[in-house]
């Protein structure tokens, strides 16, 4: 890969990066939230395709755990998403309480 083409990319994931964060940061429910931490993941990934050029191996490994990351992240969001469904009837983080406050 030429310099141009990884700055693109680096440039290309960061841009995802940000506009994941941006979202987690605005978000009033969980359902945005878990859409933008899957973007940030996706970012993540991206970023590894230069790595695949150079060093295949270390990257392959480096994957390897993001996904498993990735994956288990998924999972207990959406474990939290149908918990606070359950209790509050509701998705929208206003309902949530900080430290257990009634």
């Amino acid at each position: 890969m030429q310099a141009i083409d990884i700055s693109i990319i680096y440039v290309t994931s960061f841009a995802i990066l940000l506009v994941g964060y941006l979202i987690a940061i605005s978000c009033k429910d969980l359902i945005r939230l878990l859409i933008s931490l899957e973007l940030m993941f996706g970012a993540v990934f991206m970023s590894l395709i230069p790595l695949f050029s150079a060093i295949s191996n270390a990257a392959f490994g480096i994957a390897i755990i993001t996904i498993f990351t990735s994956s288990g992240e998924l999972l207990v969001l959406i474990y939290a998403i149908v918990t606070l469904d359950r209790q509050k009837k509701s998705i929208y983080t206003s309902s949530v309480t900080i430290g257990g406050d009634k």
